[in-house]
């Protein structure tokens, strides 16, 4: 059995997380049609017309990890592929649970004070990020 970095764990795991996500929205739509509340071909591709509560915050939450999977996979590959898994290993594990708890606090409720939590998930990721990407640079040490 090989040992994964912390990087390359956060990497998988962030891809888990998305594949997770999509196994429940599949379940929760297959839900709504097995019951008779959906058309299977009624689903609007963006999820608008998901019913409102736990399916639409389930496609918002789907949704955010796609909209940021792109910068997110871009500095842990490039980590990865350079060799430079030292600066992002001390990181990364938190950099997965600051994006599975944004998720999980958007699935909860669109309180405001989940709004909040979920945007302090988020402001850590974007922290993490923005600091890989100063050492990764070379613009700090």
């Amino acid at each position: 059995m090989s040992t994964f970095s912390p990087t390359a764990v956060a990497l998988l795991g962030l891809a888990a997380w998305m594949l997770v996500l999509l196994f429940v929205m599949v379940n929760q739509r297959g839900l709504l049609v097995l019951s008779g509340k959906m058309r299977v071909n009624a689903f609007a591709p963006d999820g608008s017309n998901t019913p409102e509560g736990f399916g639409r915050r389930l496609v918002r939450a789907h949704a955010n990890c796609v909209e940021n999977l792109p910068l997110l996979f871009a500095v842990l590959l490039y980590a990865l592929a350079t060799g430079n898994t030292a600066i992002t290993d001390g990181l990364a594990v938190l950099l997965l649970a600051a994006r599975v708890f944004q998720s999980v606090m958007h699935l909860i409720s669109t309180s405001p004070i989940f709004v909040w939590l979920r945007f302090a998930g988020f402001m850590v990721q974007l922290m993490i990020v923005a600091w890989w990407l100063l050492r990764l640079a070379g613009l700090v040490t």
